[in-house]
């Protein structure tokens, strides 16, 4: 008895289910890359975009939602500077979803009703024309529905205005996909976030975030840069690495404004406007330490690494290198904080890998710890018989009566030695850190670096990096006579 064959929608239902969990196999198989029309020219996502895309994959694929149990929102958030696809990025997500969930419900929102309507959802118009499964929805200048079920399987375009929060509200879809986009993001209030938010508590909820920096405070600001950072997956883009970017435009606006300009941070870099006059390191100063040549580090100058330890929540385990006037050439270890929450054990392996490593032909002369969190790694690793690994207490006397503890001491030798150091390049994680803090002088006239928790409460992240940095400074190194020569290992990281 012959098989009966399949109607050709159930046939295609069939073939963009196989894209559930691999949005990246949906753009590249489900538009018109390469043949005549709007995509001649054109070949399929950009990197940035392409690792956007995987990250969301591999994020859909842990959470493995099994139609009924609730499982914990996707959250990704890109701030660029101007033009490398974020519109087209939110367009795609749009398709993706509504193609390979049914019932899912979901709302697109803009800075700006013309930003919404002329950029953004018209982005979702035009790719979801191109698009494979195209017939099945209809698109109008505000909601996107399945032919067959207008009322439980859409997505629609919302005005970001504060009054208009409810319009956010009571989004579900316990069965399916209940998911938010947020275009120009730094534009957009907080209540709307905070509406937004009730509808990611069933189903498989995601929410997605793009935008330009423009302030340097705010629900973006958080998400990006700044305390909320650890629950969001963040990617900041410069838009010259963006193979879709006026290359020539953006170099006319460097050559008028100059590179490290707030107009250029803000819309080439996708960095935030400088802070406050109240930050203790200015930003001048860290852009010249990453644009700086290399200088010249004396054979016998120490290797020193400095460790700053997560509580095992939000926050991360540091650890960065100096040589001298090198804080560039070793890459940082960075591990997350959840990773070794309730085990020791992968941490220590790791400092005591660093300890007993060859640099480039340099051992670490000596490992500077934070105790606050970092004590019984020192313990342990002095049990073991390491010498070279020595406990710092934020809070102890200064070695210089001008600052009033060891942290401000170390904080102010660092911004001394940016003068002619030199930074990684292309670290924004750093680069950030170490423009955050704020500082004061108290009545005994010594140097107060504004703390963790004081930063937290004005939406600023910990700076982890900016403190394993400032860690190298905790105390003279006397020189290294004898290098060791051994190849330098392989970078390490945790992902």
């Amino acid at each position: 008895m012959a098989t009966q064959a399949l109607h050709p929608d159930e046939a295609l239902a069939d073939f963009v289910g196989q894209f559930y969990d691999d949005p990246l196999g949906f753009v590249e198989t489900c538009y018109p890359w390469g043949e005549p029309g709007t995509l001649e020219k054109h070949t399929g996502p950009d990197k940035w975009q392409h690792e956007f895309l995987v990250w969301l994959g591999a994020q859909v694929k842990a959470r493995n939602f099994d139609g009924s149990t609730p499982v914990m929102p996707v959250r990704g958030a890109v701030s660029s500077g101007h033009g490398p696809g974020k519109s087209t990025m939110a367009a795609w997500l749009v398709d993706w979803i509504m193609s390979t969930r049914p019932h899912c419900r979901g709302t697109v929102t803009a800075n700006k009703w013309d930003q919404l309507e002329t950029k953004t959802w018209a982005a979702v118009q035009k790719w979801t024309r191109l698009c494979l499964t195209n017939h099945w929805f209809t698109i109008t200048g505000n909601k996107m529905y399945q032919n067959d079920h207008r009322d439980t399987w859409f997505t629609s375009a919302a005005n970001s205005k504060e009054e208009n929060s409810e319009s956010f509200a009571g989004q579900h879809a316990a069965d399916s996909t209940s998911f938010y986009i947020f275009d120009e993001d730094s534009g957009i209030p907080d209540v709307i976030h905070e509406v937004a938010e009730g509808g990611l508590t069933d189903g498989e909820p995601m929410i997605f975030v793009f935008g330009n920096a423009t302030r340097n405070n705010g629900h973006f600001h958080r998400v990006c840069f700044g305390s909320d950072r650890s629950r969001w997956h963040t990617m900041c883009l410069d838009a010259r690495e963006s193979k879709f970017t006026n290359k020539q435009l953006i170099q006319e606006w460097i050559d008028t404004y100059g590179e490290d300009s707030d107009f250029v941070r803000v819309r080439v870099r996708g960095l935030p406007p400088r802070a406050s006059e109240l930050q203790f390191i200015d930003q001048e100063r860290v852009y010249q330490a990453q644009r700086r040549p290399m200088p010249m580090v004396l054979p016998d100058q120490p290797l020193v690494c400095g460790v700053d330890v997560s509580d095992g929540g939000s926050a991360w385990n540091v650890v960065r290198f100096r040589r001298g006037l090198d804080g560039r050439s070793i890459p940082p270890v960075r591990i997350p904080g959840e990773k070794v929450r309730g085990d020791r054990s992968a941490m220590l392996g790791k400092l005591a890998e660093i300890l007993g490593a060859n640099y480039d032909g340099h051992q670490v002369a000596m490992m500077f710890v934070d105790s606050a969190f970092g004590a019984p790694y020192v313990e342990r690793l002095q049990n073991m018989g390491f010498r070279n690994v020595q406990e710092v207490r934020f809070g102890s006397e200064s070695l210089d009566q001008h600052q009033a503890n060891l942290r401000a001491f170390m904080w102010n030798e660092m911004k001394e030695w940016l003068r002619n150091g030199v930074l990684p390049e292309k670290d924004t994680k750093l680069e950030i850190d170490l423009t955050a803090p704020g500082y004061h002088i108290n009545k005994q006239d010594r140097l107060v670096i504004e703390g963790k928790d004081e930063m937290k409460k004005r939406g600023v992240d910990s700076p982890d990096d900016g403190d394993a940095l400032a860690l190298t400074f905790a105390a003279p190194i006397a020189a290294k006579r004898r290098p060791v020569q051994a190849p330098m290992p392989q970078q390490w990281s945790w992902t």
